[in-house]
């Protein structure tokens, strides 16, 4: 069994809570049209190039910034506007449960910024359960999978890497953890599997009974 020593890093969308039905598709939406108003390209383009730098870099934001120079707070605030973030979040509460039963420190490391960050985890309840979070800005946006992120968190944490669990829904962000020396937990209902995940669920409601393999 784990002992205390560790410390859990957790993603937050679509590993704490699920992002899929309302959330994402917003995000999308806003960043296709953002693209579309500060490149100058039409629909078609600007999804291609949203989904384009997803699937390259991990974050359409690092393609944006690499390529077109996109002033990464700008973006951020403009992509990231709720008119009701309350009803679109879906929260299994037995996640709090879960994370109480956990031994170790418990980190929250997302690509998201922090003003979205702070309003997920106060309309959770998730801050009562953790210890400390890292946004985007954090890690001076250099976002999962960039190895650079990882590195500041540890960094301004002292953290060794080889006591740190990753949990997450993005199997290129556990790559970068695994690289790193981390162990990894793969949050995924597909049958694919891989060598750089130590332990794959369905939900982080399975942790608990789940974290003694690692």
């Amino acid at each position: 069994m784990l002992n205390a020593g560790c410390v859990w890093l957790f993603d937050l969308d679509n590993t704490l809570h699920n992002a899929s039905p309302h959330i994402f598709p917003h995000i999308n939406r806003s960043m296709r049209e953002y693209i579309e108003r500060h490149l100058g390209v039409d629909e078609a383009e600007a999804n291609r190039i949203r989904q384009s730098y997803w699937q390259r870099y991990g974050a359409t934001l690092l393609g944006l910034m690499r390529h077109h120079d996109t002033d990464p707070a700008h973006f951020l605030k403009e992509t990231h506007q709720f008119p009701d973030l309350r009803r679109m979040v879906v929260f299994p509460h037995p996640t709090l449960h879960a994370l109480r039963r956990l031994p170790g420190r418990k980190i929250i490391f997302s690509n998201a910024p922090r003003h979205y960050l702070d309003a997920v985890l106060d309309i959770t309840g998730l801050w009562r359960h953790i210890d400390t979070a890292y946004s985007v800005e954090s890690t001076r946006f250099r976002p999962k999978p960039m190895a650079a992120g990882y590195r500041a968190l540890l960094k301004a944490e002292r953290l060794d890497a080889r006591r740190c669990v990753m949990v997450e829904d993005s199997l290129q962000n556990l790559i970068t953890a695994k690289k790193l020396g981390m162990k990894t937990v793969w949050v995924s209902a597909g049958s694919q599997n891989s060598p750089y995940v130590d332990v794959k669920i369905k939900s982080v409601l399975e942790l608990p009974q789940r974290c003694g393999r690692l």
